[in-house]
Parts: C-alpha cells; structure tokens; sequence
C-alpha cells in the first residue's frame, strides 16, 4: 500500500466499493417488498435495505480483489493494481461484507413485524452465492451478463420475500423485467475497458421495463410520466453507445446503472406507491450526483 493511501485510505474503499451506485441498491429493496405485496417503508424492508448494501459493497470488493490481474493490464489506475491496496486485504474484507449482509437480512426477519424467514434467508444465501460465482468467473464468460442480472433479481426476491411470506405473483414478473434491463447494461459494461461496442443486439433487453410499462398504462399519470421518463433516459444512453466519441461507453454504463433507480420507480407508481416511487426518482439523482464523486464502474 502506498504511503498516500495511508493517509487517506477512505477514498479507496469507496472507489472499491461503487458506494455511488448504492441509491439503486435501496430502490431495489423497496420496489421488491412493494412489489411483492409488503411495505417498503416498514423496518423489515430499512434493514433488509442495509443488508442488500453490505452484499452489494462486499460484491464489488470481490470483483475487484478476483479482477486484479487482469486490471493490471486494462485498468492499471484501480486501488489494487496501483498499489493503493493488498488483493489479500480486499478479499477478506469482500467476503466479511458478505457475511454482515447475511447477518442484517437475519436481523431483519428476526423483527417483531417480519412476516417471513426461511425462503428469504435461502434468497439471501443465493444471492451471496451468485455474486462470488460472478466475481469469479465473469471475464470472458459468455453468460455473464445473465449472471449479473441474476445477483439484481435475487435481490429483488429477497426483498419481497422478507417483506411478506406469501408475496404476490408479480414479483416474479418484477424480477424479469430487472433481468432484462441488466442483462443490457451488463452487456454495455463489458465493453466499458475497451470503449467500444462490439454488437448492438443485447441492447434489445433495455426494453423491458419500457415493454412492461406499456402494458401497465392504466396504473395512472404518475407511471405515464416515469415511462416517459425512463424511454428519454434509455434513449440517452443508447445515443452515447451509438455515437462511441471517446469516454462515451463509460458515461453511457454508468448513466444505466443511474437508470436502474428510475427502473424501480416505475414498477412502485405500477402497484399505487406514489411516495416510494417519488423516492426512487430522488434516488436516481442522488446516484447521478454521487457519481461525480465515486465512478460507478
């Protein structure tokens, strides 16, 4: 580790960690446990929040302790490649954050209000176990990106599961629709070290939320709006994908991920709950914000 990230360490581990992107993170938890027929304002839905954070951050540190060498190459500028950090010291700290992320979504169903348990403790294990296959095995593996989006549909369903012990079918719609939207962006990403775009066709799977808000028009002006919303999002990232000026594949990545909150805000207006919906939309610009500070990727 180099002397000037010991002065100043905390820098590093948000940069590891994408805390940026952790907005859509609390978008998910509140969409899923909505969603699924539950209260996405309750203390279940606040601590499984925090659970899903810790998983998301413990995540993040893996993908990057398992990336180093090939980061060594391609991104020579992040934390462990640049010397700013050990890969042992990235590991354990990833798979502790694991484990808290378990220990929360314990917590959580272990609420006095917790209508669930078990099958959202398996999810949650699930989702633990998905985000280290990922980690592991996810450059140059052709069915990543399906991996990836798996790791947000499992948060989705932990979400509702702890929520309600029975949830509504529609949770299952929720997290293939989440699917679809991930698989595209992370398509997009895997492109983001070599600025470019290979194919466009996997881009098709950004229409899923936009195909599912089409179909839920009669949920009132507040989804209308989202929709709108979201196509104009959607269409400003595939301009930057098509235009491939240089920085113009990262910008576009990090502005999905961004996009993934508005994605959630548009299934809670669906299911009636305008102040979470409101919410997620604030939490679409607290991402882009953050941003600025931390990169999302």
């Amino acid at each position: 580790m180099t002397a000037g990230a010991a002065r100043d360490p905390l820098p590093v581990w948000l940069r590891l960690g994408r805390v940026s992107n952790l907005p859509t993170v609390w978008t998910n938890a509140m969409a899923g446990a909505a969603v699924a027929g539950g209260e996405p304002w309750s203390p279940v839905t606040f601590l499984t929040g925090l659970a899903l954070s810790f998983l998301y951050v413990g995540g993040m540190y893996l993908n990057d302790a398992f990336d180093a060498a090939i980061d060594a190459r391609e991104r020579p500028g992040r934390p462990i490649p640049a010397g700013e950090v050990a890969p042992e010291t990235v590991f354990a700290l990833g798979f502790a954050l694991l484990l808290m992320g378990l220990m929360a979504l314990a917590a959580a169903l272990a609420l006095p209000s917790a209508d669930s348990g078990l099958a959202a403790m398996v999810a949650g294990v699930g989702l633990a176990g998905a985000i280290v296959l990922y980690d592991w095995r996810h450059k140059g593996n052709p069915i990543s990106p399906l991996l990836m989006g798996l790791c947000r549909v499992l948060a989705y369903l932990v979400a509702g599961l702890a929520a309600v012990a029975h949830p509504d079918p529609a949770l299952w719609l929720l997290g293939l629709v989440g699917l679809g939207w991930l698989v595209g962006l992370t398509y997009a990403a895997k492109q983001e070290a070599f600025d470019r775009l290979d194919r466009v066709w996997p881009l098709a799977f950004l229409a899923a939320p936009l195909l599912y808000g089409l179909a839920r028009l009669d949920a009132g002006p507040l989804a209308w709006l989202l929709l709108l919303g979201l196509g104009a999002w959607l269409g400003f990232a595939l301009f930057l994908l098509q235009r491939r000026a240089e920085g113009d594949v990262p910008r576009a990545v990090v502005s999905l991920i961004a996009g993934i909150a508005l994605v959630d805000a548009l299934f809670l207006a669906t299911v009636g709950v305008g102040s979470a919906a409101f919410a997620a939309v604030g939490c679409f610009a607290l991402t882009l914000l953050l941003q600025r500070w931390v990169s999302g990727t």
